[in-house]
Formats: C-alpha cells, structure tokens, sequence
C-alpha cells in the first residue's frame, strides 16, 4: 500500500487551507480545514484511478501554518 503525505497550508490572504501532494497530483483548497480533509479522501482515489495507479493507499496529513503565503 503506498503512502501520501498531503501537505495543508493555511494562506492567509485568500483564507482558505491549500491541500497538495505533487505525486497524486492533487491541488484543493477549502476555508475549513475538516472539510478539506473530506474533499481529499474522496478525490484522492479518483485521481489515482484516473492516472492507472494503486487506488489503495494511505493518507498522512502534515498541517503548517504560515503566515509568508499570499
């Protein structure tokens, strides 16, 4: 089973956490955090699908908090 860490960013300008891992790929954003994390689990498999790969997988969500991000 492979694993994907999906890094969540907080941007503080547009007020919306960004969701990203370059190897699915995938790219979302969602001003609320838990719903993010809904949006991900469901798109992640698809895309997967979607690209020929593996669609079981583990997620690992690392959070950072940066205040740089415009």
């Amino acid at each position: 089973m492979t694993e994907y860490t999906v890094i969540m960013t907080w941007d503080r300008e547009a007020a919306v956490w960004c969701a990203v891992n370059d190897d699915i790929p995938i790219a979302l954003e969602s001003n609320s955090f838990d719903v993010l994390v809904e949006r991900v689990k469901v798109a992640v498999p698809e895309l997967l699908q979607l690209n020929g790969a593996d669609t079981r997988c583990r997620l690992n969500f690392e959070a950072e908090r940066r205040e740089d991000i415009a």
